[in-house]
């Protein structure tokens, strides 16, 4: 898909790798942006960035009817649905149920309501696009956060499944997979010396959201499937498939190097 003349939904645009999105696929010509957010202040600010091709909206994306109101836009049927916002856990075992209830709303159901709300249109249309952000976590899991590992699993699945069943019907499916990404989030977790922070960190190259936003539309234009901004985590998914006990060996390894420095 080329962004060009195409209306785009993008959510979580607020900040961090969804503002780099909706700046950047309207600098590819888009012919509209919503940037919906729960941060209202911050989507009205992304969308006055972008100016005139751009309409903030307030949505929380734990809420279907939120999620579904999307997709009427002032400039008509959607053409890509980046469903993008997400949050993480920070806890194990100890991770208490609201937290994955919580975690499993915004990271995978989130996903699931908007398939729902977009792809009958573009079914009717002729065809479309998701790009659903799931994170390396979702193919090599997340030290230290296991609601985070888990939901971002379960959302790599849900958009496998939508890739099969539909695109004999012009639906196409990208999950974008990256690793260390400088956003409020990965810093929070570095200010608190975080296991999921120093795990990432220790793993590869941290990318400015642009750079993500970068690879997200070379990846549209090459309709890939897996949207790897981190080549290397091609890499490990690769090891984990070809020998899953070598590969836990060696992540417990390197976790338990994180937890005795």
């Amino acid at each position: 898909m080329q962004v060009r003349d195409k209306v785009v939904v993008v959510t979580g645009a607020a900040g961090g790798i969804g503002r780099a999105l909706a700046l950047r696929f309207a600098a590819e010509g888009a012919a509209g942006v919503v940037v919906a957010d729960l941060d209202e202040a911050g989507a009205n600010a992304v969308a006055k960035e972008i100016g005139e091709r751009a309409v903030p909206v307030r949505v929380d994306v734990a809420s279907e009817a939120d999620v579904a109101a999307l997709v009427d836009t002032p400039f008509g049927p959607v053409d890509l649905f980046c469903s993008n916002a997400g949050i993480i856990g920070g806890h194990g075992l100890d991770a208490p149920d609201q937290e994955w209830s919580s975690l499993y709303a915004v990271n995978v159901l989130a996903h699931v309501y908007a398939a729902r709300a977009a792809v009958p249109s573009m079914i009717a249309r002729g065809g479309g696009y998701l790009l659903n952000t799931c994170s390396a976590a979702g193919l090599v899991s997340c030290p230290g956060d296991a609601p985070y590992a888990v939901t971002k699993a379960a959302a790599i699945a849900f958009a496998e499944w939508v890739a099969m069943h539909y695109a004999s019907r012009g639906i196409k499916v990208s999950v974008l997979c990256p690793q260390g990404v400088r956003t409020a989030m990965y810093e929070r977790g570095q200010e608190e010396d975080h296991l999921t922070a120093r795990a990432v960190g220790a793993s590869g190259t941290i990318l400015d959201p642009a750079d993500v936003a970068t690879a997200v539309v070379e990846g549209l234009a090459a309709e890939r499937f897996h949207i790897f901004p981190h080549p290397e985590v091609a890499e490990f998914a690769r090891r984990k498939a070809e020998d899953p006990d070598r590969w836990l060996a060696g992540m417990s390894r390197f976790i338990d190097s994180l937890t005795q420095a």
